[in-house]
């Protein structure tokens, strides 16, 4: 499953662990994707939606 939101395209980023001794490691920052059933086209649809996607009302959600 594809960590991406399917209405912005928001999906992993990528950055730097750094520790008290200052080793630096790669580390993955993903994105808040939830699955969500929408209305899309006046169907419902099960979706993976961001958060942020979600409280700008970007997204219907289906009662």
């Amino acid at each position: 499953m594809a960590r991406r939101c399917e209405i912005c395209g928001k999906g992993p980023r990528a950055g730097r662990n750094v520790s008290h001794a200052h080793n630096v490691t790669l580390r993955r920052f993903e994105a808040n994707i939830q699955m969500v059933r929408a209305m899309i086209n006046g169907g419902v649809k099960r979706i993976r939606v961001c958060t942020r996607c979600l409280r700008s009302g970007k997204v219907a959600k289906a009662a």
